[in-house]
Formats: C-alpha cells, structure tokens, sequence
C-alpha cells in the first residue's frame, strides 16, 4: 500500500524557536524568542537549525548536478484530494475533485524543508521571519526577487491571500490544521504577518510557513474552492507542460526560476521534464514499467519484487534496482474499522477481528516473507510504546484511569502472534468468544447481529491487487460466522465514499512526522471523526486520546514529545481501531539507467528524495516517452 502524504509538511512549538543549540560534532544554531526583535532565516520545533544563516547549499544535493533529461513515474504518495490512480482536476488543495499528482511542484512556500533534519525549514519565498515574544505573531520578510511565472511580482498580498482562502476553503485537512491561525494580513509588499491563537499547537507555524503561495489576482475572477482544469499561475521550480485526464501530467522545469539559486534550491528540481503516468491496475502499471512508459517505481508489492523483475532489461543491466534504508516512522498500514456503525463499536468485537487475520500466513505465503507485523502508529520510531509504561507516562495516563481499559497501565496491546497455518484455532476460539461476550451469538452457523440480522462485513477497495490479501481473511471471518466480501469500486467512488465514511473497512496506510503534532489531529482527534474528508477513518472519538494529543502538541522538547507519543500510542492500541498490517524498513526501487542520486540521501527526505535530488546521468533520453 502506498503511503499517505502527511498533511503536515510530510510532503512537508509554544513555538518559542527557542532552548539550547543541541550539543553534536557539527555546529548547530539556534532562533531564540529571546531574539525576538532579530529577524531568523528559519524555523524548527524546538528552536534547533543545523545551517547558518549564509549556508551554501544543503549538505545532501548534488550542488554541480547537470540540468535535463526526463523523470517519470507513478504516483506513490497522495495528499488532501489526490488519488493514485486517476485525476480530473489540477486543483488539488480543496476537497472537490481528484486533484493532479505533482501540482504542488508549481508553487512557492513561504520556506521549504531540510530533509536532514527532522523538522527544520529555511527562507524560499520569505527571506526572514521576526517572532513575537510570546510566539503568537510572525512577520514575514518576503524575496524582492519573488516572481510568477508570467513576470508578476509574489507580495506579501499574495501569501495573505492564500493562507485566508486557504483556511476558508480549503480542503478540510487543512482547515482543521491551520484553526489556530488567527490572521494574515499584508502590512506592505514584503511584510506578511501573520497572527496565531493564545496556546495555539506548536507546529501550527511551520505547517502554514509550508502552504502553497496563490497568485491574488489570478483567483480575483475564479472561484478557489471549485474543481477545474484551467492551469493555475504558479511560482513554483516547475509548471504544467501538459496532460491528458485520468491518463497522465507533465511538468517542464522552469529555466528562468528566480529561487534557482538560492541555498535552499541549489542542487534540486534537475529534471527538465517530469511526468506522472496513472494506471487503474497494478499488474499494468508494472508492464508499463517494463516497457518504458515510464522510468521510475517504488515497488509496495512483496510478489512483484520476489519474482517479477527477471525481465530483459534487468538482466543486462539497462534498469537498476536498490533498497535503500527508511530510518523514519514507517506509520500505520492495517483495515481500519468504522466504528461509526453499530456492529463495529463494541472493542470486543474489533479484537475478534484482529485475531482472524493470520499475518504469519499471509507474510510467508503471498509476501515471501519481506515484511513485519505492524503494531502502532508510531512504527520503526522510539515513540513506540514498549514494556509496563514510565513513571512519566503513568503521570500522563493516570487521570483517565477507570475511563480507559486497564491494559493502558500495563503492556500495550500487540497483536497475537499466530501458528501461521492461516487458520489458527486457538485464535479463532478466543476471537467466537470475545464475539459471544458482545452478545453476537451463532445460529445456524451465522453469526447475528443483536438484532438478529446476519453479520456481514463489505471492504472497500479501489483496486483488485489487494484482494489476495483479503481472501485468506475472509475465509477465517466465514469461520466465525461473519460473511464478508470485498467490494472493488472505481477510483472516484472510493474517494467519495471514504470521505463520506460510507464504508465498513477499508485499508489506509498513513506515516506519521519524525516531529509528531497538530498533524495528528486529522488522524484520531474526536472533531477529525465528525469532519467529512478527514483522515480519522475509524471514527475515533476518546477524551483520552484528545487530551493526549494537546500533550503531544504541547511538548516543548524532544524528550517530552516521545513520552507523550508513547502514551498516546497505549491508549491507541487499548482502542483496537484497526486491524494492523505490515511495513518495512526499506525502500525497493527499480529504474531505467537514466538516473544518478547523492551517495548518501538524506534522512527525512520523502520516499529516497525522487525526483527532487535526482538528476539525469545522460545528455538525453530519446527512448523515453516524450
């Protein structure tokens, strides 16, 4: 499954920009609120910044790397609107529509992301921010040089325009995100100021200093909050060249980029051309990889890699395969329940459904054995919960006690390890009498309903690849009784009806931050659960889990942030929300022998930093598709 682009600069606190450099063999520097009336040249959580303020480059580009050549692929990762198998409109910050891939390439930020560290951004549009004292105010030195690409000068009046209709009419993600923006105001030309709410979320700064910058005049005769295939003015490294909906969209760089040679650009965006092919199937989009219609994949199936790149071109050595190390949260991949509907609310019955699936199973038979058991949202982090909770996290836990199960004070939940034989008998045993407990009884070999209605269960999926997966699970639900199928719909239904919360299952993979906060709140916050298009697609509505989340908004250092997180993550799992999946820490990939990258990508970059920090390793390409 592919993995969700975070709404919170993962495509990308009190925000003081403050405390102590952090101590490392490299010097660090630091924004002190104490500083406040000095203007900064960037921002992180907690006040850290790796690059002075006259830094060259970042460390992990290639500085010299040549300009040309084409990079194409399908999409991997999708954010607010988008899907991975179709789009209709090139509008992809609202809710209406299935917005274009790759759009957000086309805009300018008010600062963009260093992706060897964990949360840090530097000056793209804006050269320079002044921090109030109390953190509430950010005034924003913007770029003289800051340009559309028809010549028209970016102004602060455009950043103040965006960031407003933004938090009015944008897409519901990012509504809720920016609700502790106050104001955006332009006091001249170069001056954005921007106004935040008294204890406002402490990555709330960072996730609007990350948000696209519209132009104020191209949107004074179109409506923003429609759906459209109309090209809007950008300002970004990259503008739409060309495209076919449902098929394909391509970018061309822009030669006469005015950020091209600023230090947070230098060494990036190479590619004279990038394009994005989509496919409705799989099996497909791995033909069409092999018969070049398109040069770069990140393989999410354990099969296909296992036994299906044997073709020609590997062979000879014409595509080139890697796995390269993903050392970030590798987030949460599983069914997620609906508990918004009535058989699904009872915990009971969510724990009989985490026991009929056999992982064991399922990993040694159809994914040959490439991945581990998923256990929390916070995978392949030290933000995971492990072991009876610290005096610290029992000091946050203990006033909900008698309001969450008492398992929260004691070892988290990790899901039962089968026999691996795909029918485990002792599970399915505790799974029919956690079902009997819940006043689910059998008749006739059917499971009912309270009411006395068969119980059945329909997962929703948008593509078939993931019903092998699927089978062997419904087989063991027919066991307990339960009838289940699934129900592949086409891509635009699926988004619909996900956004609707019109399913009973469905599958959802979502990463979180290396720096975990108000990004959070789509995810599991009880107003994300009434919030159409959210991310909280198990209807997840606990005073614990939202108590716990303004803790973790709230840390003021790294060392609080973990310990919220872990406490957090018990009382998640106590919830039994989803029935968890599989990850790896590792990315597959195979391209055409086209491509070069930095000897060493850097940690946080999303995916392995494609196309971003890639560049062309030939003159050109002409057997590529045009």
């Amino acid at each position: 499954m592919t993995a969700t682009a975070r709404a919170a600069l993962t495509r990308r606190q009190a925000l003081w920009l403050g405390g102590a450099a952090l101590a490392s063999l490299s010097p660090r520097f630091t924004a002190r609120a104490a500083d406040a009336g000095a203007p900064v040249h960037g921002m992180s959580a907690f006040g850290d910044l790796k690059y002075p303020a006259e830094f060259a480059h970042f460390d992990y580009v290639n500085a010299a790397a040549p300009k040309g050549g084409q990079f194409s692929t399908i999409p991997s990762a999708r954010a607010y609107n988008q899907s991975y198998q179709t789009f209709n409109s090139l509008n992809a910050f609202i809710l209406k529509g299935d917005g274009a891939q790759g759009m957000e390439q086309t805009f300018t930020t008010l600062m963009t992301r260093a992706y060897d560290e964990p949360d840090a951004l530097y000056g793209l549009a804006a050269k320079s921010v002044r921090i109030s004292p109390d953190g509430l105010v950010y005034r924003f030195e913007l770029r003289p040089e800051a340009r559309f690409h028809d010549g028209s000068r970016l102004t602060a009046h455009d950043a103040a325009f965006s960031l407003t209709v933004l938090k009015d009419k944008g897409h519901p993600l990012i509504q809720q995100q920016m609700r502790d923006m106050v104001a955006a105001e332009a006091a001249d030309d170069a001056t954005l100021v921007v106004t935040f709410a008294r204890g406002r979320a402490r990555d709330v700064p960072l996730y609007v200093a990350g948000l696209p910058i519209f132009s104020k005049a191209y949107y004074a005769t179109r409506p923003f909050d429609e759906s459209s295939l109309d090209t809007p003015l950008g300002s970004g490294p990259y503008k739409v060249q060309g495209f076919e909906v449902g098929r394909y969209i391509a970018f061309e760089r822009v030669r006469d980029w005015w950020a091209a040679d600023l230090p947070v650009a230098r060494g990036m965006y190479n590619f004279d051309t990038v394009r994005i092919e989509f496919y409705r199937d799989r099996d497909v989009a791995f033909e069409g990889f092999t018969a070049r219609n398109y040069l770069y994949r990140e393989e999410f199936t354990a099969r296909v890699w296992a036994t299906r790149y044997d073709f020609p071109a590997i062979k000879d050595g014409r595509v080139k395969r890697e796995t390269l190390p993903d050392d970030t949260p590798s987030g949460a991949q599983g069914w997620f329940i609906n508990t918004r509907r009535a058989q699904f609310k009872d915990p009971r019955v969510r724990e009989a459904l985490i026991d009929a699936f056999d992982f064991e199973w399922t990993n040694k038979t159809i994914m040959y054995g490439a991945y581990k058991r998923t256990v929390s949202p916070f995978q392949n982090s030290d933000m995971v919960a492990q072991g009876a909770p610290s005096a610290e996290e029992l000091a946050l836990l203990e006033p909900f006690r008698g309001n969450v199960p008492d398992e929260v004070f004691g070892e988290p939940f990790v899901p039962p390890v089968s026999d691996g034989t795909g029918q485990d008998r002792a599970l399915l045993r505790h799974a029919s009498q956690l079902l009997a407990d819940a006043g689910y009884p059998v008749k006739d070999g059917k499971r009912l309903l309270p009411g006395g209605e068969p119980f059945r269960i329909e997962f929703l999926l948008d593509e078939p690849s993931f019903q092998p997966h699927h089978m062997p699970y419904i087989k063991n639900l027919a066991v307990l009784g339960i009838e289940a199928a699934p129900r592949v719909v086409d891509p635009v239904q699926y988004r619909a009806r996900v956004e609707d919360f019109d399913f009973d299952i469905t599958i959802e993979r979502f990463s979180m931050a290396a720096t975990p906060g108000d990004g959070m709140r789509p995810f599991f916050s009880s107003q994300a659960a009434r919030t159409k298009g959210s991310y909280n697609l198990a209807g997840i509505e606990s005073p614990a889990i939202d108590a716990l989340l303004e803790r973790i908004i709230g840390a003021t250092n790294r060392t609080e942030l973990t310990i919220a997180c872990r406490a957090f993550d018990r009382v998640f799992r106590a919830g039994r929300y989803w029935v968890p999946q599989w990850y790896r820490a590792n990315h597959p990939i195979a391209y055409w022998d086209v491509f070069a990258h930095p000897d060493h990508l850097p940690r946080y970059a999303s995916g392995v930093g494609a196309p971003d920090l890639w560049w062309s390793s030939v003159a050109s390409d002409p057997a590529a598709k045009p």
